[in-house]
């Protein structure tokens, strides 16, 4: 194992420059913390331990082949984004996004601007069964290290892309997806009764202004959520799951 000590050493500068989207996207790499992502069999590029750290988390890293470093808790620092870490920092290489090879079945966020909310729908996507994921640009950074964290390891199982809002609902037509949207129209229908395609598309919003109305306007079916007590709204991370889960029982009921 290498052993970094001083904070000009040029592996840690670019390490550190990782928890910005920019020398993320430069670099083609993020990081991921925790020990529960050394459980899966997705490779890292580099592991790096705090000084110090559990034998449990040593041992959990065993059986990657990748280059491993250990740093000084004062360095290790200043990687980390959480107070109470577990003293172990994975890198990996970003996966290349793939718009040729989608699913019959995709979940489209239109502007998810929070870390958290895009993890934990990453997160209830994969559980569901639903592996693809387009992003309008100008959403949050899939890759941000919140929102790898709220993934639970879930970001590495899925493919995920980004596409200009404008040219989404082209898209979408070209490649034969019937457009679904949630949002409080007049013709929206419950989401129970929400009918599906051999192919598509379940478009969710921006957590404040909700799907964008040039979408809303060029979709094949609008459903709602119902709300029965005195609740405003459900968070979309929330909505997302709700509706996610509906489209699989109707899936596996075919």
């Amino acid at each position: 194992m290498e052993l970094i000590t001083s904070k000009d050493n040029e592996l840690f500068k670019n390490l550190k420059k990782l928890r910005t989207k920019k020398y993320r996207d430069a670099e083609n790499m993020f990081l991921a913390e925790g020990r529960k992502f050394l459980e899966f069999n997705e490779t890292p590029k580099i592991i790096i331990f705090k000084e110090g750290v559990s034998e449990e988390v040593l041992n959990a890293a065993e059986k990657h082949s990748c280059r491993k470093i250990s740093m000084p808790e004062k360095l290790f620092k200043e990687l980390t984004s959480q107070e109470n870490s577990q003293g172990v920092i994975i890198c990996y290489n970003s996966k290349k996004e793939n718009l040729d090879e989608l699913g019959d079945n995709i979940v489209v966020l239109n502007r998810v601007s929070d870390p958290g909310n895009l993890g934990t729908i990453i997160r209830i996507a994969d559980a569901a069964g639903f592996k693809d994921i387009v992003l309008t640009k100008g959403s949050v950074d899939c890759y941000n290290e919140k929102t790898v964290r709220s993934t639970m390891g879930s970001i590495l199982a899925m493919n995920i892309s980004y596409i200009d809002e404008n040219n989404l609902v082209s898209f979408l037509k070209e490649h034969g997806y019937k457009i679904i949207v949630t949002a409080l129209e007049e013709d929206s229908i419950p989401y129970t009764k929400l009918n599906l395609a051999e192919k598509n598309a379940f478009i969710f919003g921006n957590e404040g202004d909700g799907v964008s109305k040039e979408i809303i306007n060029s979709s094949d079916e609008k459903v709602i959520i119902p709300i029965y007590g005195t609740a405003e709204s459900l968070n979309v991370a929330m909505a997302t799951g709700i509706v996610l889960y509906e489209v699989r029982n109707k899936l596996e009921n075919r």
